[in-house]
């Protein structure tokens, strides 16, 4: 196969990593340095969309984005997770967030059925507020076979409100009747993605901050048996056909693959130094943003003012809610 077969490719890849670079500059701007690459990339791809078009030219790079990288992505996700500190932690910490992601989910599928909100999109929103934000609606997007459009709007979505929930922390930390760790702990346990609880426990400093991480986690380390609880429901109460196209998830196979390197290999049998750690976590933030801009590339904006207003609102309201549950349970 020459070279001109796989220029849609190359294109198309290659046009996402030029749209998340941009994200990723612009984020460094005030105001867009609290909403983060992830959802201004997002939102760059849903402007180009409007204004320019879909690019047909590149559709098999774009949807090889969409599609592959944003597996490879989750599965890199994994080394941020150290399952030994969620071990020492223990039961009661996976209890609270369990408690969590209940709560989030059945509350925005409760808020779909009363105001008639879209449901495919609630229940996207829903999971990302209980377990980590547009990682976990990327991670479960296969197995609801959710349209793409819903996740990049989700996703979206879920960024936003989730930083200024962040923000909002961080106001109003020095008026609550707490200290740092119990603070962290709140953050962790109610915040929508792992950037946003970094984002509001430094100001409590190191414990606060630390606490906040590891209450994260727990939540983060919770997506896999979630994943397959939903894979069991769904083939559940699917029709004959719809179980068989109920495909396995491997990459969440991948996921705990690196999930278990980086807790129990790397630093025992072998130690990865930490600029390159840091290195690997941030590619792993810029495939999941080109993975985000190719999804976003498939959002209308038309769709988007009659569809998401409602969800977010309710985003809005659940996060409310959940916030003042996990004050109270702290």
């Amino acid at each position: 196969m020459n070279y001109t077969s796989y220029q849609p490719l190359l294109k198309g890849i290659g046009f996402t990593a030029i749209v998340a670079a941009v994200g990723f500059l612009l984020a460094m701007l005030p105001l867009l340095n609290q909403v983060g690459p992830l959802a201004t990339a997002i939102l760059l791809a849903v402007m180009y969309r409007h204004f320019f078009g879909y690019p047909e030219s590149m559709r098999r790079g774009i949807h090889f984005s969409a599609k592959k990288l944003l597996r490879l992505a989750i599965i890199l996700f994994g080394l941020k997770l150290n399952i030994n500190v969620i071990l020492q932690e223990g039961f009661p910490l996976l209890l609270k967030g369990t408690v969590v992601i209940v709560f989030a989910i059945g509350l925005m599928l409760f808020f779909a059925k009363l105001f008639d909100a879209d449901r495919s999109m609630m229940a996207l929103l829903g999971i990302g507020t209980g377990i980590c934000g547009a990682s976990a609606i990327a991670a479960v997007t296969p197995i609801l076979k959710a349209k793409e459009e819903d996740t990049a709007i989700s996703a979206g979505v879920i960024s936003v409100v989730g930083t200024l929930f962040a923000i909002g922390y961080t106001l109003i930390r020095p008026l609550l009747p707490v200290d740092a760790e119990a603070y962290g702990m709140w953050a962790g346990i109610s915040l929508h993605e792992v950037a946003n609880v970094a984002l509001a426990g430094e100001p409590a400093g190191d414990e606060g901050l630390g606490m906040a991480l590891v209450a994260k986690l727990s939540r983060v380390f919770l997506l896999v048996p979630f994943s397959l609880l939903l894979i069991w429901f769904m083939k559940k109460r699917g029709t004959e056909e719809s179980r068989s196209s109920i495909a396995f998830p491997w990459f969440l196979v991948g996921f705990i693959l690196m999930s278990l390197f980086g807790s129990f290999v790397n630093g025992s049998f072998l130690t990865i130094p930490a600029t390159a750690m840091n290195a690997i976590s941030k590619l792993t933030s810029f495939i999941l943003t080109m993975a985000m801009v190719g999804l976003g590339l498939s959002v209308s904006l038309h769709d988007v003012r009659h569809r998401a207003l409602k969800p977010m609102l309710l985003l809005i309201v659940t996060s409310i809610l959940l916030s003042i549950l996990t004050y109270w349970i702290i």
